[in-house]
């Protein structure tokens, strides 16, 4: 009995480590299916975060690429637009330089034209230099002859003013020394002048000037006449003499016509008859003899007609000018037919 009981125990153990051990052993199975499934659900997640970043890259790629090429279409466009306008630029800075170079060689800067110009300055240039050194020499030559004229002038005054120092008869003078073998040039000029006047000087009222000569002294002005007024508050005798001796101013009414007010009104309906529109003498109310001349909208000769009031279209077929109706600015309106005749024949 004993035996069985620890055999059964003993069972009972095994049968405890058994499941102890089968626990420990589904607890490992267990824990590595979820480190399985999580590693594989991992490379899933991460295999399509690659997925995505791929696909992303790839827009983000054909975006860029897309863009980049239209900016760079725009950038191109831009470069031969610019190319182009620097290119007819310069083309047309080419075509200016030739043209404006041709107008001025032909027009403006001729060379054979600037060559005969040359020339023939060349030539006025000597003739004018040759025409100023002639002006020069004369005008040389003229002060030369003035100075000269002049100084002679001068020599003949000093002369004439030591005309004393001539040598006479008896005396000879300081230009006519004995020891010369002939007299000097003053001598010779001394003889040939006359000696100076001293005029006499002219005398003016009480005493003699002595620097006036006769040909020089000015005339004595007359004084002015002597005017007396007399002292006090009394007008000029002259004013005075006008006042009374003034002629007669006779009034308005004497100078005047005694009919000029009727031939200023005359004169102003002349004016007025000239100058106005219309020759009928405008009549008041109270002398109204013409005939009353009727309103045409009112009354003619074919009856009364009160448009507007009555009717607004009527026909008198017996009254009209002419049988035929009066010619339609429009076609007629069929509609108007049912109503009235009137309608359709007549000027809408």
């Amino acid at each position: 009995m004993v035996r069985l009981l620890r055999q059964t125990d003993q069972i009972v153990e095994d049968s405890y480590e058994r499941k102890n051990e089968a626990e420990l052993q589904r607890q490992r199975e267990y824990l590595s299916s979820v480190k399985i499934q999580a590693n594989f659900r991992g490379s899933q997640v991460r295999s399509y975060f690659t997925h995505l970043n791929n696909c992303a890259t790839v827009i983000q790629k054909s975006w860029r690429g897309y863009v980049g090429r239209q900016s760079f279409r725009v950038i191109v466009k831009n470069s031969v637009l610019i190319m182009k306008l620097n290119h007819f630029n310069a083309m047309a800075t080419q075509v200016q330089k030739i043209w404006r170079g041709y107008y001025v060689r032909k027009y403006v800067y001729n060379y054979y034209s600037q060559k005969r110009y040359l020339e023939a300055l060349i030539v006025k240039n000597a003739i004018v230099r040759s025409e100023l050194e002639d002006y020069t020499e004369q005008q040389e030559n003229l002060r030369r002859r003035q100075t000269e004229h002049e100084e002679r002038k001068l020599n003949e005054f000093l002369a004439r003013k030591n005309h004393h120092l001539i040598s006479t008869e008896v005396i000879p003078g300081i230009y006519n020394s004995p020891f010369n073998p002939y007299p000097s040039e003053q001598e010779f000029l001394l003889r040939s002048v006359a000696p100076l006047k001293h005029e006499k000087t002219k005398k003016i009222g009480n005493s003699y000037d002595p620097t006036c000569r006769s040909y020089e002294c000015p005339k004595p002005k007359q004084l002015p006449p002597i005017v007396v007024k007399p002292q006090g508050p009394f007008r000029d005798p002259t004013e005075v003499q006008k006042q009374r001796y003034k002629g007669f101013q006779p009034t308005l009414r004497v100078a005047t016509s005694f009919t000029s007010l009727e031939e200023a009104r005359q004169i102003l309906k002349a004016e007025e008859w000239v100058t106005r529109l219309n020759d009928d003498i405008f009549q008041p109310f109270k002398r109204r003899d013409r005939k009353y001349e009727p309103l045409l909208h009112s009354t003619s000769k074919f009856g009364h007609l009160p448009f507007g009031t009555k009717y607004y279209r009527e026909e008198f077929l017996d009254k009209h000018i002419t049988p035929k109706p009066f010619k339609t600015l429009v076609p007629p309106i069929p509609m108007f037919d049912k109503l009235n005749d009137t309608y359709s024949q007549g000027q809408v």
